[in-house]
């Protein structure tokens, strides 16, 4: 008789310009999700029951990964031990290649630890590049990986000035995107931090592209709503750019409203990067042989209702 199967959490990166996005689509579509791969690849590991990755944060398709998470569970077949951590990290990155995918690392976990609703934080970067008059002044190695908005230089301290009136717990349905299926989650969220601070070209110094600056907005909350953080970064640029005051943004926070954020104010994909996904070290400990009765710090019936 087969014994339960061993959950695994692991944290994974990708290169989000080839795919719809992180969640699984259909696999007709020209661009399928990252976790299509995902699962195609822990098929090869032969489970005895098929494999689903559960993913901690939702990425669009052009959005990049350093660090999202997910966990899943792998049923072997009877007298098979389950993977260790090293051997499942190395399994899915040997049958990934060559997609720009990567496993960073694979633990077991308690079969009541979830992905997304165990995380304590979510943390993004929308890394932004000025200096460029021109989309082509972009460098090769850092085209699809960040935002070159145009018209010049931005003004730091303002945009630094409306972050500070984004800060703590708001309604934030003014920010989140207009379509309807958004409307459905609670707008309110809380922004532990929003800063802009000086970044850093991929390879360091770009030596043929003097007068090139980057700069990252760095965000982190227990949860974002859906395109928040790309309109948050796109407004805040506007205000870098003078066409808007950082008074004005209080007053379309407190509008309330996705429409008042005209659609060409959202900033695009390819800047954007899910950096880290914080968990308690105490859901995090090995699973123990008593069958546990809670999830995530909450009894299951807390959790199921």
């Amino acid at each position: 008789m087969a014994g339960a199967p061993a959950r695994y959490l692991v944290f994974f990166q990708y290169f989000g310009t080839r795919y719809s996005g992180v969640m699984e689509t259909k696999s007709d579509q020209a661009l399928v999700g990252v976790q299509n791969y995902l699962e195609k690849a822990a098929e090869q590991l032969k489970p005895s029951a098929p494999i689903k990755f559960h993913i901690s944060s939702r990425t669009d398709s052009g959005v990049h990964a350093l660090a999202n998470a997910a966990h899943l569970d792998i049923q072997r077949a009877p007298g098979r031990a389950p993977f260790t951590g090293p051997q499942l990290l190395h399994g899915l990155n040997h049958f990934l290649k060559p997609e720009p995918i990567r496993i960073l690392s694979a633990q077991r976990v308690s079969s009541t630890f979830h992905a997304r609703f165990c995380a304590l934080s979510r943390t993004y970067i929308y890394r932004l590049l000025l200096g460029c008059a021109h989309r082509s002044q972009i460098p090769v190695f850092e085209q699809d990986l960040c935002w070159a908005p145009p018209g010049g230089p931005l003004d730091i301290p303002a945009m630094r000035a409306a972050a500070r009136l984004l800060l703590g717990t708001h309604d934030f349905s003014t920010f989140r995107s207009p379509r309807p299926e958004a409307a459905a989650q609670s707008p309110v969220r809380t922004l532990q931090l929003l800063q802009l601070q000086p970044g850093h070209g991929l390879l360091g110094q770009h030596h043929l592209h003097r007068g090139l600056e980057f700069w990252e907005v760095k965000v982190k909350s227990k949860s974002f709503l859906y395109r928040q953080v790309r309109r948050m970064v796109g407004a805040l640029v506007a205000v870098g750019q003078g066409r808007l005051a950082p008074g004005q943004l209080q007053q379309l926070l407190e509008l309330r409203d996705p429409r008042a954020l005209p659609p060409h104010a959202t900033a695009p994909p390819e800047g954007l990067f899910l950096h880290s996904v914080e968990y308690s070290p105490t859901d995090l400990a090995p699973p123990s042989a008593p069958a546990e009765e809670e999830l995530c710090g909450l009894s299951r019936k807390e959790f199921i209702t």
